[in-house]
């Protein structure tokens, strides 16, 4: 069977491959987008902390035979410590100044993970089993769906909406909300709005770590996994809107998609097509797709 003359298998498995990556962009530039929304901080940094989610989780299985599901709750933890860390010491003293001060800390930043862990393991790269429970796959006719993939569908969009449930419709994120617009308010009333900052922080490094160890089994673990996909991830946000929370997740997928179509019908131009679009928003409306004008 054919669609527009291409085998229904053929678009079917693309559009599955865009989907996936539409996950890995809708989480990552979620956390993006809490960070900057929040903190007003460019956390160009983001990508190393994906690529160390993914590298604690194969080490814990490789040297202490700590498994996937342990791994995918400790990761995002212990990445999210160190983020706390980096917010407790070094960004907080940012806040008031531009971005750009921000932005080339957390670059600067990104370069010296990077050269730690290419110090360490070298580039070439290191395999993480899929996890038994997750092996296989579904025949679905007209294609072969891997259990994990559907997975990583799965998890990305909970953790997600999750999030956003969490930020715009409970009383944690009216105060996260109301402490980056008026801290002295919301301090007058008694909430510890430095602490509710970090918190944030935290949350957006663990968003980029738990996206690591979704990874971790379908690409390879190595130091410049993080870097090849910022780029593309930090479009996303841009065509979304700065710090629009839904627009990241609903952008991260729908261009996940677009890339997926494009490998079909143009493949030459799948690598390029997130930028291509970026510029055109840009020129139609600056602030993004959903970002406030």
């Amino acid at each position: 069977m054919e669609i527009f003359g291409i085998p229904t298998a053929l678009l079917g498995s693309q559009l599955l491959v865009g989907l996936i990556n539409g996950s890995f962009y809708a989480i990552l530039s979620l956390g993006l987008a809490i960070i900057f929304g929040l903190l007003n901080i460019i956390n160009f940094c983001h990508g190393a902390q994906y690529m160390m989610g993914a590298f604690v989780a194969w080490i814990a299985l490789t040297r202490f035979g700590i498994n996937y599901w342990v791994a995918l709750i400790a990761a995002p933890l212990i990445v999210g410590a160190v983020g706390v860390v980096i917010e407790r010491l070094m960004l907080r003293r940012l806040y008031k100044l531009d971005h750009l001060y921000g932005l080339l800390l957390t670059f600067g930043l990104a370069l010296i993970i990077e050269g730690i862990f290419r110090d360490q393991y070298g580039i070439s790269g290191e395999s993480y089993e899929v996890p038994e429970l997750l092996s296989g796959g579904l025949n679905l006719g007209f294609m072969f769906l891997p259990i994990y993939r559907a997975w990583i569908i799965v998890a990305s969009l909970t953790v997600c909406f999750g999030t956003w449930y969490m930020i715009e419709r409970t009383k944690l994120g009216a105060y996260l909300r109301a402490g980056t617009e008026n801290s002295q308010m919301v301090q007058a009333l008694g909430i510890n709005v430095p602490l509710l900052i970090t918190f944030t922080y935290g949350y957006g490094v663990a968003l980029a770590a738990f996206a690591g160890v979704l990874a971790a089994p379908v690409f390879q673990v190595n130091p410049l996994m993080g870097s090849n996909l910022i780029i593309v991830v930090f479009a996303v946000v841009v065509i979304g809107g700065m710090g629009s929370i839904m627009g990241s997740i609903l952008t991260g997928l729908g261009l996940g998609l677009i890339e997926g179509l494009t490998k079909v019908f143009y493949p030459e131009a799948s690598s390029v097509i997130v930028f291509v679009i970026m510029v055109i928003v840009l020129l139609v409306r600056p602030a993004g797709l959903f970002g406030k004008t």
